[in-house]
Protein backbone atom coordinates (compact mmCIF):
# COMPACT_ATOMS: atom_id res chain seq x y z
CA UNK A 1 0.00 0.00 0.00
CA UNK A 2 1.34 3.58 -0.84
CA UNK A 3 1.47 5.86 1.89
CA UNK A 4 -0.12 9.30 1.28
CA UNK A 5 3.06 11.14 1.86
CA UNK A 6 4.82 8.82 -1.34
CA UNK A 7 1.41 9.92 -3.32
CA UNK A 8 1.98 13.26 -2.79
CA UNK A 9 5.69 13.05 -3.66
CA UNK A 10 5.14 11.18 -6.48
CA UNK A 11 2.23 14.00 -8.07
CA UNK A 12 4.31 17.23 -7.09
CA UNK A 13 7.60 15.19 -8.87
CA UNK A 14 5.45 15.57 -11.86
CA UNK A 15 5.49 19.13 -12.27
CA UNK A 16 7.79 20.48 -15.27
CA UNK A 17 9.67 23.13 -14.47
CA UNK A 18 9.51 26.07 -17.08
CA UNK A 19 12.79 26.96 -17.49
CA UNK A 20 14.41 23.44 -18.28
CA UNK A 21 11.30 21.48 -19.28
CA UNK A 22 12.37 18.70 -16.64
CA UNK A 23 10.01 17.64 -14.17
CA UNK A 24 10.99 18.37 -10.53
CA UNK A 25 11.55 14.87 -10.22
CA UNK A 26 13.97 14.72 -12.70
CA UNK A 27 15.88 17.78 -10.91
CA UNK A 28 15.68 16.50 -7.51
CA UNK A 29 13.57 20.05 -6.90
CA UNK A 30 11.77 18.02 -3.91
CA UNK A 31 13.51 18.64 -1.03
CA UNK A 32 10.46 17.18 1.61
CA UNK A 33 7.11 16.09 1.92
CA UNK A 34 6.25 15.65 5.26
CA UNK A 35 3.10 15.37 7.25
CA UNK A 36 2.73 18.00 10.21
CA UNK A 37 -0.73 16.70 11.42
CA UNK A 38 -2.95 14.31 9.87
CA UNK A 39 -3.80 15.42 6.05
CA UNK A 40 -1.76 18.55 6.50
CA UNK A 41 1.68 18.74 4.26
CA UNK A 42 4.36 20.97 4.54
CA UNK A 43 6.56 20.38 0.63
CA UNK A 44 10.14 21.91 0.83
CA UNK A 45 10.87 22.62 -3.14
CA UNK A 46 14.52 24.42 -4.39
CA UNK A 47 13.73 26.16 -8.05
CA UNK A 48 16.00 25.57 -10.72
CA UNK A 49 17.09 29.38 -10.11
CA UNK A 50 17.58 31.50 -7.34
CA UNK A 51 15.95 34.12 -9.86
CA UNK A 52 13.18 32.10 -10.75
CA UNK A 53 10.77 34.24 -12.11
CA UNK A 54 8.22 31.56 -12.43
CA UNK A 55 8.48 30.54 -8.49
CA UNK A 56 5.54 31.72 -6.86
CA UNK A 57 3.61 29.92 -10.24
CA UNK A 58 5.15 26.71 -9.52
CA UNK A 59 4.66 26.88 -5.32
CA UNK A 60 1.12 27.17 -6.42
CA UNK A 61 1.26 24.10 -8.99
CA UNK A 62 2.75 22.56 -6.10
CA UNK A 63 0.05 23.16 -3.35
CA UNK A 64 -2.67 22.92 -5.60
CA UNK A 65 -1.80 19.32 -7.21
CA UNK A 66 -1.22 18.50 -2.97
CA UNK A 67 -4.29 19.24 -2.26
CA UNK A 68 -6.45 17.55 -5.02
CA UNK A 69 -5.07 14.33 -3.58
CA UNK A 70 -7.86 12.31 -1.43
CA UNK A 71 -6.85 12.55 1.94
CA UNK A 72 -4.95 16.01 1.54
CA UNK A 73 -6.51 18.87 3.90
CA UNK A 74 -3.89 21.30 3.07
CA UNK A 75 -0.54 21.67 1.86
CA UNK A 76 2.02 24.53 3.04
CA UNK A 77 4.59 24.77 0.30
CA UNK A 78 7.96 26.31 1.05
CA UNK A 79 10.59 27.54 -1.31
CA UNK A 80 14.23 27.65 -0.64
CA UNK A 81 17.01 29.51 -2.01
CA UNK A 82 15.28 31.93 -4.09
CA UNK A 83 16.13 35.82 -3.42
CA UNK A 84 13.11 36.34 -2.50
CA UNK A 85 12.04 33.37 -0.59
CA UNK A 86 10.39 34.81 2.60
CA UNK A 87 8.19 37.14 0.34
CA UNK A 88 7.04 34.28 -1.49
CA UNK A 89 6.41 32.01 0.95
CA UNK A 90 3.95 34.62 2.68
CA UNK A 91 2.44 34.90 -0.33
CA UNK A 92 1.78 30.83 -1.43
CA UNK A 93 0.88 29.84 2.33
CA UNK A 94 -1.87 32.75 3.29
Amino acid sequence: MVSLRDRVLAEVEEIVDFETGMTFGEMKMIRSVRETEPGVFRIDFTPSSPVCPMVVRLAMEIRNRAENIEGVKKALVYCRGHVMEEKINRMVNT
